[in-house]
């Protein structure tokens, strides 16, 4: 009797949390993209103030000082109301604001026109504190880039491919170069494919003393034009822009200093290869010294140049070497003493930072270990301390560590599982924090240089909360080990009311592309809520960061030189190989799909894994690097004219006569990075071998399709795609 009792209230106890888990609210599409229903709140647009307790903050009424420790507003240092140009009468809007060094003048800009990713032109305004009057830049035109010297009097920008700057106490322009011309000559701004490989488009810098501008000339004449139409109009419009594919012509690249008060322009002897690349150009503390970041065009031969801006002469001062590639980063530090410079290499295996002197010689080791430095938050000068992240804890997270020039007094100063990303204060007293992991969404800490955490900003609990009434499933980490002994991180999503009697369908979901990491243990944002919705219809969703991804040190990112695709593709066929040996996984219902290069994974994965995978849905792929540009292509592959072979037999129109599965295609037709001709060229070759596959076009969208009702329509048909084929 005593155990049918129990029996009785353990059957209800189960009934009740069913009860409850049917009362969960279901995910909709017009949640995530139309109704923004799980929308996160962050701490945005902080301008740290000299004075490391107080930021400013863009609000309504105008920009506003808050005391960072109590996060109460104490004035409003620029009003909306002060905003008011000369003969109009409405106040700009703000689309981004910086102050000056002495923080007397704000630099803001307005009416902002974005060009490629990193790239815009704008109106811009300096507003005196003291005075209260607001000054227009520039009459000629909107400008890009415009930046404070350092001490504030002057304004440099970018008009029309040539530089200019501003003598911000009498209002007169100056031309610093007059040769630019669309198509044909920039200065002071980076071609296409330095912007979107080496992430600047800024491309000139003040001198520490405020008297010269050094800046980067590109000559794109013999650079090939790629045309793309723009539809809408009755005749269609042609737009016509440099873009280097693999192998082909690259812009000449030279580098400039412009004296202020001769108005005399030194060109930096660069040297006399001109198929190189001059990746990174930045002011020592000397005055008269610039460094340069010199590149063969294999990217395996990196060189750190000092040049002597009155005389354009260089030497050579730090000489690296790879059989593969080197990244280029923005770790290279000049310290004020004007003795020693901090930078981060993987010559150990790992990328790590280093301490050398002026002349290139190495004085010590700053961090070592089986782990990667993930990114430089700041250096500390007074206290010889480095703040940086890290991967030492866990590939999958990233925790914030200090530690002397001396490489000693390591600390780790974030101690929650998960991914930290620091915002530290110029003054190096506090951080912010940005925290998540793959189960919660961001919270904000206010933190003592020590980690102590003095205060949270946001904790998204009203976010927490709604979904707390969603029927989420955690995401769970795990790992595959392939046949030839590769280890590669996992997460699975299982349907909430997972049964491990019963069989389920695969949707796996992949970026894969050099260095990259998709298995995080970070919130994963819209994506991470669509595979929630597919979770809510049956599918278990996986994702597999094959070799070639970042986190785990040289030798598995490298893995895949000269053979982009190979090993990438026969870790996720191996992985999903894997997932059919599960007890609840149904073999023959292993979906995969991915964006960009994943969207190039999954096209290889449907065609060349056609006996593992019934679904692939690519979205904006390469689908021949033949058709992408030089430096991120050549990187990874070399040219096509030394090693076709890579190029070709890992393109997934190589092998569009294997494909059996369903295969749904879709790309924008103005994608200015990855060509709309990716897709017609994979369309023609299934055509070509007979095979049946779903297409879809997005008129004019670039590479991140969107704006307006686009990632709806997008998403809903992805969604039908899935339910209706897998």
């Amino acid at each position: 009797m005593f155990k049918q009792k129990i029996y009785a209230l353990l059957c209800f106890s189960l009934l009740c949390v069913s009860a409850l888990a049917q009362q969960k609210k279901q995910i909709s599409l017009e949640d995530i993209w139309a109704r923004r229903t799980f929308s996160a709140e962050s701490v945005s647009g902080v301008n740290w103030l000299k004075t490391g307790r107080f930021y400013t903050s863009q609000e309504a009424e105008g920009i506003v000082k808050y005391d960072i420790a109590t996060g109460k507003a104490l004035e409003t240092l620029v009003k909306a109301a002060d905003l008011v140009p000369e003969g109009q009468s409405k106040p700009i809007d703000i689309d981004e604001y910086t102050f000056s060094a002495d923080e007397n003048k704000v630099l803001i800009s307005t009416a902002s026109e974005p060009l490629y990713r990193r790239s815009s032109k704008e109106e811009n305004y300096v507003y005196d504190l003291k005075t209260k009057k607001l000054q227009k830049l520039s009459a000629g035109g909107k400008q890009s880039y415009a930046t404070f010297s350092p001490d504030g009097s002057k304004v440099a920008f970018v008009r029309s491919n040539n530089v200019f700057w501003v003598d911000l106490a009498t209002g007169k322009e100056q031309a610093v170069t007059t040769n630019g011309e669309f198509n044909n000559i920039i200065n002071g701004a980076c071609d296409w494919v330095y912007e979107e490989e080496f992430s600047f488009a800024k491309a000139f810098f003040w001198s520490p003393d405020n008297q010269k501008i050094a800046f980067y000339s590109f000559n794109e004449s013999q650079v090939p034009q790629y045309n793309m139409t723009m539809w809408g109009k009755l005749y269609p419009e042609d737009y016509r822009y440099k873009y280097p594919k693999a192998g082909e012509a690259n812009s000449a690249v030279q580098v400039a200093v412009y004296h202020l008060s001769n108005q005399k322009t030194q060109w930096v002897e660069v040297g006399a290869e001109k198929d190189q690349y001059i990746a990174r150009v930045q002011w020592t503390k000397d005055a008269n010294t610039l460094s340069l970041q010199r590149l063969n065009r294999l990217q395996n031969h990196l060189e750190i140049l000092h040049a002597d801006a009155t005389t354009g002469k260089i030497k050579v001062v730090l000489d690296e070497k790879s059989e593969t590639y080197i990244d280029i980063t923005d770790d290279l530090t000049y310290l004020k003493d004007g003795k020693y410079f901090i930078f981060s290499t993987e010559k150990s295996g790992y990328k790590h930072l280093y301490l050398y002197d002026m002349n290139g010689k190495q004085q010590n080791a700053i961090t070592a270990g089986n782990w990667e430095v993930d990114e430089i938050v700041a250096i500390n000068e007074a206290a010889k301390t480095v703040y940086f992240t890290s991967t030492e804890s866990s590939s999958l997270q990233r925790q914030l560590y200090s530690v002397s020039f001396a490489g000693k007094n390591k600390k780790q100063l974030t101690q929650a599982a998960g991914t930290h990303k620091i915002n530290m204060s110029a003054d190096f007293s506090c951080f912010l924090d940005y925290h998540t992991t793959a189960n919660t969404p961001l919270k904000v800490s206010l933190c003592e240089a020590n980690g102590k955490v003095l205060r949270v900003l946001k904790d998204n609990q009203k976010l927490r909360e709604t979904l707390a009434s969603y029927q989420i499933s955690p995401q769970e980490f795990f790992t595959i080990k392939t046949p030839d002994g590769q280890e590669l991180n996992a997460s699975m999503i299982k349907p909430a009311n997972f049964d491990a009697s019963r069989k389920y369908p695969v949707f796996m979901h992949l970026y894969g592309g050099p260095g990259s990491q998709t298995v995080k243990d970070d919130w994963g944002g819209t994506n991470f809520l669509w595979h929630q919705l597919l979770a809510q219809k049956g599918y278990i969703i996986v994702i597999v960061d094959n070799r070639g991804t970042g986190g785990k040190g040289e030798k598995f990112k490298k893995a895949t030189y000269a053979n982009l695709g190979k090993y990438e593709t026969q870790d996720q066929i191996d992985a999903a190989k894997h997932l059919s040996t599960l007890p609840f996984v149904d073999g023959s219902r292993i979906g995969i799909w991915g964006w960009s290069f994943g969207g190039y994974m999954s096209s290889l994965c449907i065609t060349q894994g056609a006996d593992y995978f019934k679904l692939a849905i690519a979205v904006a792929p390469v689908t021949n690097w033949r058709y992408y540009d030089s430096i991120y292509t050549e990187r990874y592959l070399r040219t096509p004219q030394e090693n076709a072979k890579g190029y070709d037999e890992n393109s997934p129109v190589t092998h569009a006569s294997k494909l059996k599965g369903k295969y749904l295609l879709v790309h924008g037709t103005g994608d200015d990075n990855v060509h709309f001709q990716n897709a017609v060229a994979m369309q023609d070759a299934l055509i070509k071998a007979g095979k049946q596959f779903d297409s879809f076009y997005y008129p004019n969208r670039n590479h991140g399709i969107y704006g307006g009702n686009t990632r709806l329509h997008l998403y809903q048909m992805m969604t039908d795609f899935v339910t209706q084929n897998l």
